[in-house]
């Protein structure tokens, strides 16, 4: 058996990826990596994360979702009433993302381009997934953990949904790219793994995914618009962010 990976991984998305959806408000996909030391996470990325959901809200099984954020729902409608309240959580959640030590590696599909580019284009999932992991596979090979188990957390979407994005994976890990890709040979040198987990799991990983995954591409459609959440983001990318076509 492999030794483990001294590093966890945690992905989600934002956007959809069916390529005639969300064509005005939200017209890109992007899939987000968090990639953090587990001794980092456990020590430091979780008891601080429990510890602000304790001080605005009681108790720590509130969900951080970023759409529940922004549209102050759900669990966060308490938000809506109070703006300092407001205003003091969104600074100590973004202050708490710029502190913690991770990397991301994330890819944005523009959807309208990759249609006009390519008469019968990939899924934008299987694109975005090989872009980020090859970006992962550049980052772990630097941190000396080629030859080791590598586990991916990704959030269940459905089981035909988890079904395709698992073969999809796994290809990828087995040197079958749904592209040409020049770091195929060093993807092989890891053991990957992949788990879904449903978001109600209260993952920590999952949420920090889920938080930095939108502000990515809204940059990507909005470069000039100012994006906070994005530059404390930006500053965790170890390599790229890769737009795609």
């Amino acid at each position: 058996m492999a030794e483990f990976s001294d590093f966890i991984i945690y992905l989600d998305e934002s956007g959809s990826p069916a390529l005639d959806a969300d064509k005005d408000e939200f017209p890109v996909f992007v899939l987000a990596c968090v990639c953090v030391n587990k001794s980092h996470y456990c020590d430091d990325l979780v008891p601080r994360l429990q510890a602000l959901k304790f001080k605005y809200f009681g108790h720590d099984q509130i969900i951080f979702h970023e759409r529940d954020i922004r549209r102050q729902s759900g669990d966060f409608v308490a938000l809506r009433g109070d703006r300092n309240l407001r205003n003091a959580f969104l600074d100590e959640v973004t202050e708490l993302i710029s502190s913690f030590d991770f990397d991301v590696a994330t890819a944005v599909i523009d959807k309208q381009k990759l249609k006009e580019k390519y008469p019968d284009p990939k899924s934008p999932y299987e694109l975005s997934l090989l872009l980020v992991m090859e970006h992962l596979a550049l980052m772990l090979r630097d941190a000396d953990q080629i030859g080791k188990t590598v586990h991916v957390i990704a959030e269940a979407r459905g089981k035909p949904e988890d079904a395709e994005l698992e073969l999809v994976f796994r290809r990828i890990a087995n040197g079958q790219p749904p592209l040409r890709s020049n770091q195929r040979d060093l993807i092989t040198q890891f053991d990957w793994q992949i788990l879904f987990c449903d978001k109600k799991s209260n993952s920590s990983g999952l949420q920090l995914a889920d938080l930095i995954a939108r502000p990515i591409g809204l940059h990507q459609l909005k470069p000039e618009q100012t994006n906070r959440a994005y530059d404390v983001i930006a500053e965790k990318v170890a390599w790229w962010i890769k737009a795609f076509p």
